[in-house]
């Protein structure tokens, strides 16, 4: 793991002094919301339905057991003894008093964490693959180059007041994890022709009330200059990007507005003018990066483990666990675990405090001391032995953690929704919590296989509905929360959105017709087809006439 610096050090420290002081002053009355906003927002401070937020940064989803502890810690001091983890593996407290927010920045930068640039209009938390540095189809460990852009970007002049906020997502491999098309600018690292380190460059993605996926700009950028290339893409859209309608601030619009090619032309012009040797990152930085991401002591194992074997024959319930929640690892006799966030009836991405504890003492004694937190809303321990798996999956079941249901249809991803966001239109949870109950059932979910579902309680679309297999938003219909379906959205190599599959059901219909929907997909589904698979196939009717025939006939 990256470890700070005396300049990441001092930018903290400095920083948190400089926020107690607005703090004070907010407290005070010395300043008013609205010119008080700004600057909370520079600090991952938002006011929510109820209650201030404030989400901190995990640099991308890597941490280790004391600074799990330590979240754990502010949950029960400072907050109602739960964290929420989101799809940009941050983690949020939802009811800090105001007041508390310097205490706890001070204790989150005692072990290296903070909650800069996890909200306002910059460049936001960079993300990555769950499994990197563990996948054995990476080109290598794209967390190096996510630190880099992480150090490049963090307080830069030239970016800390963009038109709107920008995401940033990098994967190694041509699998992709990491939702990277429906960002600002994804990154794939890649080998170019010399055999160098270099990236494919797409922009222009994102969510949202227009939705894009974002189309490859660059087919290989060298990995010394990429800082060089991003400051271009950012120069180019905070010089032309629209400031006068927040709807239509995003880099997408600008990109869809131009042309691809436009925009192409505006990026190189500006590429071609920066300082590239200023720019340029030196060697010995990029080895000295990467040197605190050297793998760590793996043991030399056999790829198959007797005990790991004699446990699934032992216990059935083991083996749906390690059929769903462990995964291969690029080390022979090591996986890495899904730690599941989603228990039946649950609400997605919410953990306690003393689950924190847990994890973080698994990560200690089984995963090299390093946890992930996963675009899914889920954690994973990354380094564990397959001998080892038994006894994690016993701790987390005890602590409720062991649910066997990574990527499939209970596995929701889903915003706070009504019941904390006041600029949602519905609820998420009640919605996530009924559907994953009607779906409770284990040998339901695995003959389903991999289906994604994903909520969202408004248009801003941060529970990513638009590129769910299954897409759930809510909408507001004369003061009544209502819910509209999408169907065939992907967010992996194979992006798409979702088509909207007819009108909006009230919350009470939606689990009855999402199970229609996939009854449907069992009847119609050809031999190892999946769900998306079969929507794609055969096209949003039958699975329409499934949801609605039922409540027309009543109609």
């Amino acid at each position: 793991m990256y470890r700070y610096d005396e300049f990441d050090a001092a930018v903290v420290r400095e920083r948190i002094a400089e926020f107690s002081d607005q703090v004070a002053r907010r407290v005070s009355g010395a300043l008013s919301e609205d010119e008080f906003k700004p600057l909370r927002l520079m600090n991952g401070v938002y006011l929510q339905l109820h209650a201030y937020m404030l989400r901190v940064a995990i640099p991308y989803g890597t941490l280790n057991s004391g600074q799990m502890r330590r979240l754990a810690h502010i949950a029960r001091r400072y907050d109602r003894g739960y964290g929420h983890f989101t799809t940009r593996t941050n983690i949020q407290f939802n009811w800090p008093a105001l007041s508390d927010m310097p205490a706890i920045l001070t204790e989150l930068a005692e072990v290296e964490m903070h909650a800069i640039q996890t909200s306002g209009n910059c460049v936001r938390n960079v993300t990555t693959d769950v499994f990197a540095g563990c996948a054995d189809d990476e080109v290598e460990d794209p967390r190096p180059w996510c630190e880099l852009i992480r150090q490049w970007s963090t307080l830069h002049p030239e970016f800390s007041f963009l038109p709107r906020k920008f995401k940033i997502a990098v994967i190694a491999s041509q699998a992709d994890r990491a939702a990277m098309r429906t960002h600002d600018v994804g990154l794939q690292l890649i080998r170019d022709a010399d055999g160098e380190t270099a990236f494919r460059v797409f922009v222009g993605g994102g969510q949202g009330r227009l939705p894009h996926l974002a189309q490859e700009i660059a087919p290989a950028v060298k990995g010394r200059d990429l800082p060089a290339y991003l400051t271009a893409i950012l120069r180019a859209w905070n010089l032309l990007g629209r400031r006068d309608n927040i709807h239509k601030a995003r880099i997408k619009i600008l990109v869809a507005a131009m042309g691809l090619e436009a925009f192409r032309a505006e990026v190189d012009r500006h590429f071609a003018t920066l300082r590239l040797e200023d720019l340029r990152v030196p060697e010995a930085e990029i080895a000295r990066i990467a040197a605190y991401f050297a793998p760590p002591p793996f043991a030399d194992l056999a790829p198959v483990s007797a005990a790991f074997e004699a446990a699934k024959l032992a216990d059935a319930r083991f083996a749906r666990f390690a059929r769903r929640n462990i995964r291969r690892h690029r080390v022979p006799g090591y996986a890495s675990v899904v730690v599941s966030l989603k228990p039946p009836g649950g609400v997605p991405g919410d953990i306690t405090a003393a689950q924190m504890e847990v994890v973080a003492d698994l990560a200690e004694r089984f995963s090299f001391d390093e946890i992930r937190a996963a675009y899914e809303q889920n954690l994973v321990l990354p380094h564990v032995r397959l001998e080892d798996t038994p006894e994690v999956w016993r701790v987390l079941g005890e602590a409720g953690l062991a649910t066997p249901n990574a990527d499939l249809v209970t596995d929701i991803i889903a915003c706070p929704g009504l019941d904390y966001c006041s600029l949602a239109n519905a609820r998420s949870i009640p919605v996530a919590q009924a559907l994953s109950a009607a779906l409770a059932d284990p040998d339901l979910q695995e003959t389903l296989g991999p289906v994604r579902v994903n909520i969202s309680g408004c248009i801003n679309a941060c529970g990513h509905h638009h590129v769910g297999h299954i897409g759930i938003l809510g909408v507001d219909r004369k003061g009544e929360e209502y819910y509209q379906i999408t169907l065939g959205g992907s967010p992996d190599e194979t992006a798409a959105l979702g088509e909207i599959v007819g009108r909006s059901l009230a919350a009470e219909e939606v689990a009855p017709a999402i199970r229609r929907a996939l009854d449907r997909y069992l009847e119609l589904r050809q031999e190892g087809e999946t769900f998306l698979a079969a929507v794609r196939r055969l096209g949003v009717g039958p699975f329409r006439e499934a949801i609605y025939g039922a409540l027309d006939a009543v109609a």
